[in-house]
């Protein structure tokens, strides 16, 4: 198809200021995609990423197709910062994707926000939205700008954009094949083009994605989590499996191709297994498991590794709360609500002072003292990456809670390794777990015991085989080969 003449962007540039009271792991995106001819989309498409948005906190955008014109939005800001009804009014289309972002390679501005879009003289745009991270982006990337192509970002979702416009074929299917088979990391993609919405994963399925149908029967999505198929209405059919690339139309989701597989033969597939841990939403199912039933069992294996004589267990809200339930079943101790969380408190918020700066985790947690004075408490979460939040929580349970004893209980393996496939989980020197051993964590963070969930019992209580696991984090047993530069986990992309 010729390219079209016309083309409706709209975007404004935010800054942003990442939340530095949150020393969890982080995801890099959340992708959506659909089409469904009788209906506007972009309000789906919208509703889709609210509930996505716990993948990506620093920028927004949809992309929409009408068939003749493509609509595009993209700011940075949460989803509801980005999107009103005026501006939902003027993207017109019945095809799109969208796209929250966390910035893991590259910076965090307007030119490295998602979707992107390249194009094609014959078969028109593409359009990507991605979740993941590409390890061989820095050699793609000189590639591309020694062919002549103008990049203005530093993320991989740019580069992935144009590899795959650039690829050979005569057609969609045999460019998107030719393109995805050179990608080598994490990649689940919503791509869409002037015909179809494809969804391409990455041969390992390192990260979710899942396939739905509108209930009205008017459509079919593609989404990094089933909680947002829940949103739009939409029933889940399936997951898109590792190494698949999908053509959705109208009629349903077809298979067009398979991407060959790298390296690591011992893994049947290699799902992070942060995901189940802590940056899925509970309600979502993975890998045909329910992501809040996985924490339950996460909790119910930890009490049984690490029993201790207490009076109540607690959750760090949020995540650490099915894991903390699943602790209270299994050991027989009653389960509180300990820790009151101020959800006004947002990834925007500056600290205005060094006072402030020592209270900012008090600021976003508050421990309920009747609950807490003079009990033994296991404090249950889902992991320990630097280790400065947890000292401060320990530390508001004693002084403001008035806990006699606090007993800190992990529902992870300690992360000993960075990841280098979309999580940020701070860099070797940053991982408190790669610096010092449990007993030094304690002390640290000023507990009166700590247990760490074994990596054996977390497989056990994923109900996933291992061999379908990245236990990257936990082990080092990456499920690709990677050059790791000196002083983080950052690959040679990170850097420019």
């Amino acid at each position: 198809m010729a390219k079209s003449n016309s083309r409706r962007v709209l975007q404004i540039n935010n800054a942003i200021i990442r939340d530095s009271l949150d020393d969890k792991p982080r995801d890099e995106c959340g992708v959506f995609g659909i089409v469904a001819p009788k209906r506007q989309i972009a309000r789906l498409i919208h509703f889709g990423l609210y509930a996505l948005q716990h993948r990506g906190q620093e920028s927004a955008g949809i992309a929409v197709w009408d068939g003749k014109d493509l609509g595009l939005r993209k700011s940075m800001g949460l989803v509801s910062e980005v999107f009103d009804d005026r501006i939902l009014s003027q993207l017109q289309g019945y095809m799109g994707v969208g796209h929250v972002r966390y910035s893991t390679t590259g910076s965090s501005n307007l030119a490295n926000a998602g979707p992107f879009e390249a194009h094609d003289p014959v078969l028109g745009y593409v359009v990507v939205a991605h979740n993941g991270n590409v390890v061989n982006a820095s050699e793609l990337r000189e590639e591309l700008l020694n062919a002549g192509v103008k990049l203005g970002g530093t993320t991989d979702t740019e580069v992935i954009t144009h590899i795959l416009a650039l690829a050979p074929g005569a057609n969609w299917h045999e460019k998107l094949y030719n393109g995805a088979k050179r990608l080598r990391g994490a990649f689940s993609l919503a791509v869409m083009t002037q015909h179809h919405v494809y969804a391409i994963r990455d041969p390992f399925g390192i990260r979710p994605l899942s396939v739905g149908q509108l209930n009205d029967g008017g459509g079919w999505i593609v989404c990094s989590e089933t909680c947002a198929l829940d949103t739009v209405d939409a029933s889940y059919e399936f997951d898109v499996e590792p190494g698949e690339i999908l053509e959705l139309s109208e009629s349903g989701a077809k298979t067009i191709s398979r991407l060959p597989r790298w390296e690591a033969p011992e893994h049947q597939a290699a799902l992070c297994a942060t995901e189940l841990f802590y940056i899925a939403r509970p309600d979502s199912n993975i890998s045909g498991r329910n992501v809040y039933m996985v924490r339950e069992e996460l909790g119910r294996w930890l009490a049984r590794e690490h029993s201790v004589e207490a009076d109540l267990v607690i959750g760090v809200p949020d995540s650490g709360i099915p894991a903390a339930a699943g602790y209270a079943q299994e050991s027989g101790l009653p389960y509180r609500e300990g820790i009151i969380k101020n959800r006004y408190i947002g990834r925007t918020f500056i600290q205005p002072d060094p006072q402030m700066r020592r209270r900012s985790v008090q600021l976003k947690l508050n421990p309920l003292r009747p609950i807490l004075e003079g009990k033994r408490v296991v404090v249950v979460d889902d992991s320990i990456v630097r280790g400065n939040t947890t000292r401060g929580i320990v530390s508001m349970l004693r002084t403001i809670g008035g806990a006699r004893e606090v007993h800190l209980r992990i529902s992870a393996p300690p992360i000993l390794h960075p990841c280098v496939l979309g999580i940020d989980t701070g860099t070797y020197e940053e991982l408190i777990a790669n610096r010092l051993t449990v007993e030094q964590i304690r002390q640290h963070v000023d507990a009166d015991s700590l247990g760490f969930l074994s990596a054996d019992n977390f497989v056990t209580a994923s109900g996933i085989n291992k061999n379908r696991l990245c236990l990257a984090c936990f082990n080092g047993h990456y499920p690709i080969d990677f050059k790791y530069v000196p002083g983080g986990a950052k690959l040679a992309m990170e850097s420019l």
